[in-house]
């Protein structure tokens, strides 16, 4: 079974071959294919190889293939009798990688 430990965007995730990932804010066009340097760990069957931080001979590819949008969060902020409301909204930016 073939893996990767990869950083990215701050975070570690499993990678492996055929699966499909999402990832957070990361300025990349549609369709535009990816590399990720910051490999923490590989794994091709049996061969193991550690990186002492980031191995430097390993790079994985990926492909962008849409722009997510996350759910759409709602803050609200009043202070009891003082007539003060406050509605603040926002949702995350997310990409999916194949």
């Amino acid at each position: 079974m073939k893996y990767a430990i990869v950083e990215i965007s701050g975070r570690q995730f499993w990678i492996e071959t055929g699966k499909y990932y999402d990832f957070n804010r990361i300025p990349i066009e549609l369709g535009k294919k990816i590399i990720f340097n910051r490999v923490l760990l590989f794994n091709n069957e049996n061969d193991l190889l550690v990186g002492k931080p980031y191995l430097e001979n390993v790079q994985i590819e990926g492909k962008v293939l849409k722009h997510l949008r996350g759910k759409k969060t709602i803050v609200y902020k009043m202070q009891p009798k003082k007539k003060t409301r406050k509605t603040r909204s926002s949702s995350r930016n997310d990409k999916s990688f194949d």
